[in-house]
């Protein structure tokens, strides 16, 4: 069965950490694309980073030098730790196979649920 989920979401303060972890089940995740995204309240979905299957990543300006995106491909997961966590950092965020951000999450297996973030003192 193909599945993506996310995991490693919770409440810090800002300029805590957390490790978010995105795992497939189904399918090597290591041959696609992997995107991290986020809906923060109020606002359109976007793009943080994104690792190409050639091991290239790329971030949002706003989270550059402060995110880090990474691939065990044993584990068939990729990370993102996210550093210096900032209150506008709070969001739902999800994973899948792109790097492009669609208009609104879909119904699909290479979706998951997302893992909340929330930063709050």
């Amino acid at each position: 069965q193909v599945q993506i989920a996310e995991s490693g979401g919770g409440m810090v303060q800002p300029g805590g950490s957390l490790r978010l972890s995105c795992t497939a089940s189904g399918f090597r995740l290591w041959v696609f694309n992997t995107g991290w995204f986020r809906q923060r309240p109020g606002k359109d979905l976007e793009g943080v980073a994104c690792i190409r299957n050639h091991g290239y990543a790329t971030y949002a300006d706003s989270v550059k030098g402060r995110f880090n995106i990474s691939r065990d491909n044993a584990k068939n997961t990729v990370y993102l730790q996210m550093d210096n966590l900032k209150r506008e950092d709070t969001g739902l965020y999800y994973c899948s196979t792109t790097c492009n951000v669609p208009a609104k999450i879909p119904d699909s297996e290479t979706w998951g649920q997302g893992t909340q973030v929330t930063v709050s003192s």
